[in-house]
């Protein structure tokens, strides 16, 4: 049984940025990643859009802010070098009533507190100009918002991981650890492949990550609820109705960012979407996707009671467009007029790890809690996969003070 200096659960975006992150702070560490699936970027990483967000909607001071507007710059540097797919496309924030342009006026200012580059409020002119079937009557510019593949960009990690001598064990899942105080001074992971010796354990499991937490002893104050978003695509004859990204101002009482356009970096498919309905399954990309232990444990958390109770309505309006097509569309034609339900095949899903804490609030910003001899990275959504180089850096100094304490 090798010893590790660390071993990171979870093989994702998050948990590859962090082994790049920790190898670039000291080359000389053992790294390993234990990845429960075959692949690496399984879920949230392989099911994300691929935007890079340029910083507007995070509140000044907030990890989400401090991390995002350099993990846009350092994502963008990276694609280039690497030779990766990359498309600085643009973006626009469109107000579609008067009543929604302090809550604009308020993305704008909080962009430029987050030093945000080249944001600009426009007209129903200059919108025409960016996007010119898009509707609105004012909007919120961001030149610099981008578009990439994830799923690419993670492998690159992964490669470059092992390159610099880390070992990837795929297919193997995390099931419980020893205590230290029983077994010395390392952490004994035992796994689906074995036992491994690790000095630390960083937890980067996304959807599983609360219930990773658990089995190593943590208790924290909120639980994963998983809500999936569904996209429908643009027909290819059809694409050139959006140039780049169209979104809308978003409600402040929620993380979601409401359906939108987004152009991809896949020979410029166009995704519409997505809704945000609660999943059956922490893994549930399908409707008829259920596991009744997880939806039992997402039924009964407290915390999903309270929220339940107080956004039942906004609930039933996302399970109803998620169930009528027609109902998708004319939300997507607020946005631009000619779309038509003719114009939309059905297209792919995605899992977002939600945390809600015990209280029934849903934890917005980045939820990193450090153990005695484990790290563990409790909500990491978006920005995430656009921070993750800088979140990896965060982290990677977290676990060298532990490691060299």
């Amino acid at each position: 049984m090798r010893l590790y200096d660390v071993t990171i659960i979870g093989g994702g975006i998050i948990g590859f940025g962090t082994a790049l992150g920790i190898q670039r702070k000291n080359p000389e560490l053992k790294i390993c990643v234990i990845e429960k699936d075959e692949v690496v970027s399984n879920h949230q990483t392989g099911h994300n859009s691929g935007v890079i967000h340029s910083g507007i909607y995070y509140k000044p001071g907030s990890l989400k802010a401090d991390f995002c507007v350099e993990g846009r710059a350092s994502m963008a540097e990276f694609c280039i070098e690497h030779n990766l797919k990359y498309i600085k496309c643009g973006k626009i924030i469109v107000a579609y009533e008067e009543e929604e342009f302090p809550r604009l006026e308020n993305l704008y200012e909080r962009g430029v507190a987050n030093k945000v580059k080249g944001l600009e409020i426009i007209g129903p002119e200059r919108i025409k100009e960016i996007e010119p079937y898009a509707a609105g009557l004012k909007a919120l510019y961001a030149p610099n918002t981008g578009i990439v593949d994830y799923r690419e960009i993670t492998e690159k990690y992964a490669q470059i991981s092992m390159e610099n001598g880390a070992d990837v064990f795929l297919g193997t899942s995390f099931e419980s650890y020893w205590d230290p105080k029983t077994v010395g001074e390392n952490l004994i992971l035992e796994t689906s492949k074995g036992e491994v010796e690790t000095k630390l354990t960083i937890n980067c499991a996304g959807l599983q990550s609360d219930i990773v937490a658990k089995k190593m002893g943590i208790n924290p104050k909120l639980q994963i609820i998983p809500f999936r978003g569904e996209y429908y695509n643009l027909k290819p004859e059809k694409k050139d109705l959006v140039n780049g990204l169209i979104y809308p101002v978003p409600d402040p009482q929620f993380p979601f960012l409401g359906v939108h356009f987004t152009k991809t970096v896949h020979n410029g498919l166009v995704e519409a979407g997505p809704n945000a309905v609660l999943a059956y399954a922490r893994e549930g990309y399908r409707k008829i996707d259920i596991n009744p232990k997880e939806l039992l444990s997402t039924l009964t958390f407290p915390g999903f009671m309270k929220f339940g109770a107080k956004n039942w309505m906004t609930g039933f309006k996302e399970i109803n467009r998620s169930y009528r097509k027609n109902v998708f569309v004319k939300d997507l034609q607020k946005m631009i007029p000619e779309v038509q339900k003719s114009d939309l095949d059905s297209g792919g899903s995605g899992v977002r790890a939600q945390a809600i804490g015990t209280d029934g609030t849903m934890i917005d910003d980045f939820a990193i809690e450090v153990a005695d001899k484990s790290i563990h990275v409790l909500n990491a959504p978006s920005p995430g996969a656009t921070s993750s180089l800088v979140i990896g850096k965060y982290i990677a100094n977290l676990a060298l003070e532990k490691i060299l304490s």
